[in-house]
């Protein structure tokens, strides 16, 4: 019931600030946030989740969100914009999992496999908060397509890694296999369900004894998402991946369909984000935040100004698609989210050493993100937009991402 007061409350002012939230750093985002740390025990102390729900919760919104994402990524869009996205994944994803790890061992003093399991969990970048910087119209589809398709890609990509990483720790990840087949194919099959259900979607759609009234369009791939998300729960496939892939396969075989469903997607996702928000600033406790120490908020604070940075200008070198300005903000803008606060949560319940310290470390590098990330999207996207002389966009945050080159 505080739950649900609590979210109802923050979402009325989030509305009634919204057109201050448009035009100023103030964003949506850190309304729930605060509104979970006010609720949570931080504060009041009205509200009480476990770590397996706060984790559901998180996944969920993860999942919502991957799935619209994804249909601003169809296969036309990936032929002509798959160069920035490739790099960041294979170049500047790894390089910023061994620059977390390098801080965490020598800021923290953590030993190297807790290190790099630190790096596993914060490589990641969340499509729940880039959504606030590719939401908006005044942002150049190359730069939006870069990060749309990266942190659309590299949650469900981390989860093997911080899976055989907590393993070699001595812990046991919950409905996790500790063997790289089993996880591997978990990946596979995420990426196969992903494809498969929408095509099947679409081949019923064209059934002679079929036929779908505009009006309730949207809601195929609704039913889709849903019946994916139980299939994958089912045969253990990756979600992330999943959900992604199912949105790239969804835009790209029925166009009309995912157009349809944008409207529903935008509203499904920002409720989820917002109620997963919610359930996370629940989390925070004092001794939690006691377990970050001075040491810890510096290595978050350098996780967000070098170790996404620093990676992805390097991977970003010499391309010719991306102007300077926009290599910038794409190294900058790679916030920690839901992802990191699954895995983290997954942690926790894996029983490896230090596992408070490592889940505290990784809030308080994501609260770090949502405040910067969420307050710096409208000056990004100023500081882009008189770069390219256009006159101010109508659009700002959460504003539907259309797939044009």
């Amino acid at each position: 019931m505080i739950f649900a007061l609590t979210f109802g409350l923050a979402l009325l002012l989030a509305v009634l600030l919204s057109a201050l939230s448009e035009r100023s750093p103030l964003s949506t985002s850190l309304i729930f946030l605060v509104a979970g740390l006010v609720a949570g025990p931080l504060a009041l102390d009205a509200e009480h989740l476990s770590a397996p729900v706060i984790r559901e919760i998180a996944s969920i919104a993860l999942f919502a969100v991957l799935f619209a994402d994804g249909q601003q990524a169809p296969i036309h869009v990936l032929r002509r914009q798959w160069v920035g996205p490739t790099r960041a994944l294979v170049i500047g994803m790894p390089l910023t999992f061994a620059l977390v790890a390098v801080l965490a061992h020598l800021l923290l003093g953590l030993d190297w496999v807790t290190s790099m399991l630190l790096g596993a969990i914060l490589a990641p970048t969340d499509p729940v908060f880039a959504a606030a910087l590719v939401g908006r119209d005044d942002v150049t589809p190359r730069l939006r397509s870069l990060l749309n398709i990266e942190s659309g890609l590299n949650d469900g990509l981390a989860l093997p890694v911080v899976v055989l990483l907590i393993v070699a720790l001595g812990g046991i990840a919950p409905g996790e296999s500790a063997e790289v087949g089993p996880l591997l194919l978990e990946v596979g099959l995420g990426g196969v369900l992903g494809v498969v259900l929408p095509l099947v979607a679409a081949a019923l759609v064209r059934l002679p004894f079929f036929g779908v009234e505009p009006r309730v369009q949207p809601l195929g791939p609704l039913a889709v998402a849903v019946l994916l998300f139980v299939a994958c729960e089912t045969a253990g496939a990756n979600l992330y991946l999943a959900a992604f892939t199912a949105g790239i396969t969804f835009a790209s075989v029925s166009p009309t369909a995912s157009a349809a469903f944008a409207p529903v997607g935008e509203f499904v996702g920002e409720l989820s984000k917002n109620g997963a928000l919610l359930a996370f600033g629940a989390l925070v406790s004092p001794v939690l935040l006691a377990e970050v120490g001075i040491a810890g908020w510096i290595f978050a604070v350098l996780v967000l100004v070098v170790g996404r940075p620093v990676p992805v200008m390097i991977s970003l070198l010499g391309t010719r698609t991306l102007n300077f300005r926009e290599r910038l903000a794409a190294a900058w803008f790679g916030p920690k989210g839901f992802a990191s606060v699954v895995y983290g949560l997954l942690v926790l319940e894996s029983d490896v050493p230090e596992e408070t310290h490592v889940l505290a470390l990784v809030v308080a590098t994501v609260i770090v993100s949502i405040t910067l990330h969420s307050t710096t999207d409208v000056p990004v996207a100023a500081a882009l937009r008189q770069r390219a002389g256009d006159a101010p966009a109508a659009a700002g945050r959460g504003s539907t991402v259309t797939a044009d080159p």
